[in-house]
């Protein structure tokens, strides 16, 4: 099923962002200030990469590099982003084939929103309501269409939305349309 919402109609619109030549330390910080589990690294404002948790974790813990790493040295570079009118669908088929959990939107070359799982996960509950409730439409629509009743939506003669449309030779007319056919 297609949808027409976007990562720009769920992404978190202010991302936290950290410059490349900051320590781990300075990182771990402000995510836990901040409340976050990665940041987007950037270098003179423009997005290059991102670190998480988990690569502070296993670059830097485990690893027994002192806390004075600097960001750009552990940091996952090329960033995976996408465009603001990117569809849903495709972020998820992104997330999934890259094995990330995390898509920062990138416009124009700059980073304007975060999509995680987490957001998408939040929406999904609502896009099934929406799909069953399309479904129901098209459905009811079909048969309506067999049976040569109203139907709704649009005109294919003027292009005006509808909910008296009618079969005539095969094209859905509204009342207007239809009379000036006859």
């Amino acid at each position: 099923m297609k949808t027409d919402v976007t990562v720009k109609d769920v992404m978190s619109p202010h991302p936290i962002s950290i410059n490349f030549e900051a320590t781990i330390s300075m990182a771990a910080r402000k995510m836990k200030r901040k409340n976050v589990g990665s940041l987007v690294v950037t270098e003179k404002k423009k997005p290059v990469g991102i670190i998480t948790e988990s690569d502070i974790l296993k670059k830097v813990v485990a690893e027994d590099k002192p806390s004075n790493t600097l960001v750009k040295d552990i940091m996952s570079s090329p960033l995976i982003g996408i465009d603001p009118k990117t569809g849903i669908e495709e972020a998820i088929k992104i997330m999934g084939k890259k094995k990330i959990r995390r898509l920062p939107i990138i416009e124009n070359g700059n980073l304007v929103g975060m999509a995680t799982q987490k957001d998408i996960l939040n929406v999904s509950p609502m896009l099934l309501e929406v799909a069953r409730e399309w479904a129901s439409i098209a459905e009811n629509n079909k048969i309506a269409y067999k049976k040569k009743t109203l139907l709704s939506g649009k005109c294919e003669g003027c292009g005006m939305l509808s909910n008296r449309l009618r079969n005539v030779d095969g094209i859905l007319l509204c009342e207007y349309c239809a009379d000036s056919e006859q």
